[in-house]
């Protein structure tokens, strides 16, 4: 939404001209006044699903990154605390701080950040498919953090954008069962065309039950924590990475007890989850660009926000500066 003089890169930094930025239910939230407040600091600029091209760099960092295309992290993290020091950026005790929510976004014609977020892309990578790189980094995390094998039954609950990366990514690693549940027919009929072997609503997947070893979650709807953790076999493991908002169905203690499942979080992602996401993608084992639906100019930013708060049919819509 903001176009006008480009900002100089500081010690470390480097300038990004924005090629695509996408638009996810995050930026409505942003946008409405209904994020969270200790994940937002107005006045911000969003924009953290982004590609690009790095057009200038600050002292410090190396030249030769200047021409070349790229994605990158979107926690600030201070990399001194001990969660960073572990390698869990996204939990850093310095506090949140992340690209289009508290410092400022991709929707712009350019965008500094620290270089050392940057993950440089080969020449020839597809810009408008790399902006779906950040939710493709989520839901690697989440494949990461389930740990599924080969040959693991395997089910994802939700088949939005989380969702239908996390169906690509992890049919790649040949699971014996790929299910996709949603309640949106469209939704699942598309999990099926990006490897999810069968695919059902929330009330056929009550014949499901218990018959999974690993659940990826990652609608964020009022049930969807307890239908996963319903749907995972007696020590499966769950991953709950939607975007959940209050008022959430709570998950049975009794029932995590005694069929002893593993349940794990994932909020954002971490450097190794953004290189999963970035070689999988370099490699054409997964193909994000499927999911994009819709393109407007930066200018047409209320246009493309209706669309994704109204239009049943619309993936994943892009702004273009």
């Amino acid at each position: 939404m903001i176009s006008g003089p480009r900002p100089a890169p500081g010690p470390g930094e480097a300038r990004i001209a924005v090629h695509a930025a996408g638009i996810c239910a995050s930026d409505r939230e942003l946008y409405e006044g209904t994020r969270q407040r200790d994940y937002v600091r107005y006045p911000v600029t969003p924009g953290h699903e982004w590609s690009g091209t790095v057009d200038a760099v600050g002292e410090g960092v190396d030249p030769a990154l200047t021409g070349r295309k790229t994605v990158g992290e979107g926690f600030r993290s201070c990399l001194r605390c001990e969660r960073c020091r572990e390698g869990a950026t996204s939990l850093c005790l310095s506090g949140y701080e992340e690209t289009g929510f508290t410092q400022p976004g991709a929707f712009a014609d350019s965008l500094v950040l620290p270089a050392r977020l940057l993950h440089p892309l080969p020449d020839g990578a597809d810009l408008h498919a790399a902006a779906l790189l950040e939710p493709a980094a989520v839901a690697a995390a989440a494949v990461l953090a389930g740990r599924a094998r080969p040959g693991d039954r395997v089910a994802v609950v939700g088949a939005g954008t989380l969702g239908l990366l996390a169906v690509q990514l992890l049919a790649a690693s040949t699971p014996g069962a790929l299910l996709a549940v949603d309640p949106r027919t469209h939704h699942a009929e598309k999990a099926l065309g990006m490897g999810a072997s069968a695919a059902c609503s929330p009330d056929e997947a009550v014949g499901e039950r218990g018959g999974y070893d690993v659940v990826l979650e990652t609608a964020g709807a009022p049930s969807t924590a307890n239908d996963a953790c319903l749907l995972a076999r007696r020590g499966g493991r769950v991953v709950l990475v939607g975007d959940f908002g209050s008022g959430a169905d709570g998950v049975d203690p009794a029932h995590l007890v005694c069929a002893q499942l593993t349940v794990r979080a994932v909020f954002g992602a971490p450097p190794a989850a953004w290189s999963y996401a970035v070689r999988a993608f370099t490699g054409g084992l997964f193909d994000p660009g499927a999911l994009i639906t819709h393109e407007f100019p930066l200018d047409h930013f209320g246009e493309a926000l209706a669309t994704v708060r109204d239009q049943q049919g619309a993936g994943k819509v892009l702004l273009l500066p």
